[in-house]
C-alpha cells in the first residue's frame, strides 16, 4: 500500500513539474543596458545575475543574451517570473516571443546581368566581380544544402581576413567538408524553436531540410551552374545575382516557423561575424518598431553599415498587408519575369483555356475524360481538401478544384489519391488572374478566375462534362512583363503611413534556383522526386534578388551607406513593362500603383550609376522615431543608445530624407517636405525638376534647378503639395518627382492619401 502511495505521489509530482515546465514560454527581455554596473565585465554577466536575483530561476532559463542587435536577452519564463522582471527598474519591457513565417508561395537574363553592366566611374565588370569577392551576404532562412553546385568555390580566392564567422558542426554537417571559400559560414539557432515546438524537435544542424534557404541563398549569390532545370522546365544557366560574393547561412526557421528570439540571435551573430548584406525572406504582421524584433535587429545592422533586405510578404492583393516596413529596411515586393510554363485545359465543347503548370510526367494523351466539380456530400470538396473527395465519384476523372485554404500541390495529391487522373486548379476572386506554376504530382493546369468561372458554368449546364489537359513546356520573351504579382503585399504602410512601402519590386514568380535533396519539389512528404533545382514563387524569391544586387552595389561603392544603396536601387527603377506600357497588376491586370510596386522594378545597370542619392544617417532615423511620439525608452530599445534625446525631432515622419514620398492630407490641405540629394555622379552636374501630379493636387518644387559643383556636394529642395479646393479628394492618387539631365534620371514616386486606414 505504501509503495502504491509513493508511486502515485511521485506521478503527481512529475505531472506538476510537467505543468510547471509547460507553463513557461519564451520572452524577450529589454534591458536598460547602459545601466550595467562597472563591476560586471560584460552585459551577459549582468543580465544573468539580474535575472537570477529577480526570479530565483536557473541561468539555464536564459536562451540567448544579445550583444550587437538588441539590448537584452531571451529566456523561458513562467507568468510570475515575467511579472517580477517587469517590476525591475533595469527592465524596459518583457515581450512574448513572436512567430514569423517564410514568405514563399531566367532571372539574370531578365535583369540584364548576362550582359556587360557597363563601367561605373571608370571601372570594368571584371573589377566589379573582383570587388564583390570581398562582399559577404548573410541569409537568415531554413539553412543550406552545401553540396549544391551553386555553392562551388572553384577559382575563388581566400576568404576575406575580416570574416569572424564559422561553420558549426552537426551530425549531418562537417565544416571541413561542407564549407568552402564560397559558403564561408553556416550556423543554426533553435533555442526559441525548441521552446515553442513542445517536444517536437528537428536535427540541430545548419543543413536545409526544407529547400527554402538553399533557394534564397543561391538566388542571392549562387555560382553559375550550366544546364540547370526543374525536371526539364526552365532549362539553362542558373546563377545568383552576385555570383562572386560569399554566403553565410544562418538557420532560424524550423517546422513550427521562425521564432523572433532565434532571428534576433542570428542577426546579432551576423553583425559580429562581419556580413555586409542581410537577406531575410520572412516576416510577420505590422507592429510598432520597438516591438518588431526584425526592425530592432535591422537598425543595429544598419548602424554597422549592413544593408538589410526583407520580403514585403505574400498577403496581396489585400491593401495594407505589408511586413518589414521600417524605413531602414529595404522592403521588396514581387513581379513576374518574361518566362512562362503554359498548359492547356480543353473542354468537351471545344473551348481551350491557357493556364500554367510544371507537371513533368507522362500526361493524359488526347482522349477526353469526364470532368467533375464539387460532387458528393463533403462541403469542402470544391477545395479538394484532404478526405473531401469520394473515390467512387472522381476515380478516372479530371477534377476541378477551387484555389484557396490548402496548398495548391496538396489539392493535386488529394485528387490523385482519390483516383483522379487530372486536375484543373481554378482561381477564385481572391486570387484573380494570377497564375503560379507548380510541380504537380498528377497532370494539372492552373487557370485564372475568368477561365475558372467559365469552366464552372460549363459544368453546370453540360450533362456530361469532359476535358483533356496538355502541356506546353517553357516559353520565353513573354509579354507583358514584368507584371506585379497578385500575392505581393501592398501598402499603405500601417505603422507609418508617411513612409511609402514597398520600396521596389524584383523577380519573384516562377524562379529557378538550387534546392535541397532532403525534400521533393512540392515539399509534400509523398513527393519522392529529387531535383537539384526548383521553381518557386513569393516575395521570398524577390528579396534575395535585391540582396544580391545590393551586394554588387556594395562592391562597386564600399563607401556608400545602406540608405544610399537603397536610394540607388529605388530612384533608378522603372515603371513600364516590355511593351512600353505602365506596369500592370496580376490580380486583375489593371494599372499597378506605388502601393504595389513602390518605386518600381529594379534596374541593376542604372543603379550602379544613379547620379544622385537620398542619404540618411542613424541620427536621421532617430529624429524620425521621435516624430512618431515614441517614448525615450521605446527609442532606446531600437537605437540602443544611453543618451537619446529628441532635441532634433522631425515635425512630421515624412520629413525623413527618403527616396519616395507618401503624403497624407489630414486636417491640413497643405503638406511640405524638404529633401537632400547627394551628388555621386560627376562634378558640375546640373539637374532640372519635373513633376507628375494627379488632377486634384498641385505640386511645386523650389528650387527647380540644382547645380552640383563637386562630387559629394549636398543640396536641398522643398516640395509643397496642395490638395485643391472644389475637387473631390480621391481615396488614393499617385504622382512622381524627377531630377534629370542628359545622363541621369533620379525619380521618386509620390502616393497621396486623404484618410488614414
Amino acid at each position: 500500500m505504501a509503495l502504491k502511495f509513493l508511486i502515485c505521489f511521485c506521478n503527481i509530482i512529475f505531472l506538476l513539474l510537467l505543468q510547471l515546465i509547460s507553463a513557461k514560454k519564451t520572452y524577450i527581455v529589454q534591458m536598460k543596458h547602459h545601466q550595467k554596473p562597472t563591476s560586471y565585465a560584460t552585459q551577459s554577466e549582468w543580465y544573468s545575475d539580474h535575472f537570477q536575483t529577480l526570479t530565483s530561476a536557473s541561468s539555464d532559463s536564459i536562451l540567448y543574451t544579445y550583444d550587437a542587435a538588441y539590448p537584452g536577452f531571451a529566456a523561458a519564463l513562467s507568468p510570475s517570473e515575467v511579472e517580477s522582471l517587469r517590476q525591475s527598474d533595469a527592465v524596459l519591457g518583457v515581450y512574448e516571443d513572436t512567430v514569423y513565417t517564410l514568405h514563399t508561395t531566367r532571372t539574370p537574363e531578365f535583369l540584364g546581368l548576362d550582359t556587360e553592366l557597363g563601367p561605373w566611374t571608370g571601372h570594368s565588370i571584371q573589377e566589379l566581380n573582383q570587388a564583390s569577392q570581398d562582399v559577404i551576404i548573410g541569409v537568415l532562412d531554413t539553412g543550406i544544402w552545401p553540396e549544391s553546385k551553386s555553392f562551388s568555390d572553384v577559382n575563388m580566392p581566400n576568404v576575406p581576413s575580416r570574416w569572424r564567422g564559422e561553420c558549426e558542426a552537426a551530425a549531418d554537417f562537417d565544416p571541413k567538408i561542407h564549407c568552402n571559400k564560397k559558403l564561408i559560414g553556416a550556423r543554426f539557432f533553435s533555442r526559441g524553436y525548441a521552446m515553442a515546438a513542445s517536444g517536437e524537435t528537428e536535427t540541430q544542424s545548419p543543413r536545409d531540410n526544407d529547400g527554402h534557404g538553399t533557394h534564397t541563398a543561391s538566388t542571392a549569390a549562387g555560382n553559375l551552374v550550366r544546364n540547370a532545370s526543374l525536371l526539364g522546365y526552365a532549362k539553362g544557366n542558373a546563377r545568383g545575382m552576385a555570383t562572386h560574393a560569399r554566403i553565410a547561412a544562418y538557420k532560424v526557421c524550423w517546422k513550427s516557423g521562425c521564432l523572433g528570439s532565434d532571428i534576433l540571435a542570428a542577426i546579432d551573430r551576423a553583425i559580429l561575424d562581419g556580413v555586409d548584406v542581410l537577406s531575410m525572406s520572412l516576416g510577420g504582421g505590422s507592429a510598432p518598431y520597438s516591438r518588431d524584433t526584425i526592425a530592432v535587429g535591422a537598425f543595429a545592422a544598419m548602424e554597422k553599415g549592413i544593408v538589410v533586405s526583407c520580403s514585403a510578404g505574400n498577403s496581396g492583393p489585400a491593401k495594407a498587408s505589408l511586413a518589414n516596413v521600417a524605413p531602414w529596411i529595404l522592403t521588396v515586393g514581387a513581379g513576374t519575369i518574361d518566362r512562362d510554363f503554359p498548359a492547356f485545359a480543353t473542354l468537351g465543347n471545344g473551348k481551350k483555356f491557357t493556364g500554367m503548370s510544371l507537371y513533368s510526367g507522362k500526361g493524359m494523351g488526347m482522349k477526353m475524360v469526364d470532368l467533375v466539380y464539387n460532387k458528393g456530400n463533403n462541403s469542402s470538396s470544391n477545395l479538394c481538401m484532404p478526405g473531401s473527395l469520394d473515390p467512387k465519384i472522381v476515380s478516372g476523372k479530371v477534377v476541378l478544384c477551387d484555389r484557396g485554404v490548402n496548398a495548391r500541390v496538396e489539392k493535386g495529391a488529394v485528387v490523385r489519391d482519390a483516383g483522379g487522373v487530372g486536375m484543373i486548379l481554378a482561381n477564385t476572386e481572391e486570387s484573380g488572374e494570377e497564375l503560379v506554376a507548380d510541380s504537380h504530382l498528377l497532370p494539372a493546369v492552373a487557370v485564372g478566375r475568368k477561365a475558372g468561372d467559365e469552366i464552372r458554368q460549363y459544368l453546370k449546364t453540360e450533362k456530361r462534362a469532359t476535358a483533356v489537359l496538355s502541356f506546353g513546356g517553357t516559353v520565353l520573351n513573354v509579354k507583358p512583363s514584368p507584371v506585379v504579382a497578385a500575392f505581393s503585399s501592398r501598402g499603405p504602410n500601417m505603422v507609418t503611413p508617411e513612409i511609402l512601402k514597398p520600396d521596389v519590386i524584383g523577380p519573384g514568380v516562377n524562379i529557378l534556383a538550387a534546392w535541397s535533396q532532403a525534400v521533393g519539389p512540392t515539399g509534400l512528404a509523398k513527393d519522392k522526386r529529387k531535383t537539384q533545382f526548383n521553381i518557386m514563387s513569393g516575395t521570398s524569391m524577390s528579396c534575395p534578388h535585391i540582396s544580391g544586387l545590393a551586394a554588387l552595389l556594395k562592391a562597386a561603392h564600399p563607401e556608400w551607406s545602406p540608405s544610399a544603396i537603397k536610394s540607388a536601387l529605388m530612384t533608378t527603377s522603372y515603371t513600364v513593362d516590355n511593351t512600353n506600357s505602365s506596369l500592370r497588376d496580376a490580380a486583375d491586370y489593371s494599372l499597378s500603383t506605388s502601393f504595389a510596386h513602390g518605386a518600381g522594378h529594379v534596374d541593376p545597370h542604372k543603379a550602379l550609376t544613379p547620379g544622385l542619392v537620398y542619404d540618411a544617417t542613424p541620427e536621421d532615423y532617430i529624429s524620425f522615431l521621435c516624430s512618431l511620439d515614441y517614448t525615450i525608452e521605446m527609442i532606446q530599445t531600437i537605437a540602443k543608445r544611453p543618451n537619446v534625446t529628441c532635441a532634433k525631432k522631425f515635425r512630421d515622419p515624412g520629413q525623413l530624407n527618403y527616396p519616395s514620398f507618401s503624403v497624407l492630407f489630414g486636417k491640413s490641405r497643405v503638406v511640405r517636405y524638404t529633401r537632400e540629394l547627394t551628388n555621386v555622379g560627376v562634378a558640375g552636374s546640373v539637374y532640372q525638376v519635373s513633376v507628375e501630379a494627379p488632377r486634384n493636387v498641385v505640386m511645386s518644387v523650389k528650387p527647380s534647378k540644382l547645380v552640383f559643383r563637386n562630387v559629394g556636394d549636398k543640396l536641398r529642395y522643398t516640395v509643397t503639395f496642395v490638395s485643391q479646393k472644389g475637387v473631390s479628394p480621391l481615396r488614393n492618387a499617385f504622382g512622381s518627382i524627377s531630377w534629370t539631365n542628359a545622363q541621369y534620371q533620379v525619380k521618386s514616386p509620390v502616393a497621396f492619401s486623404w484618410t488614414r486606414l
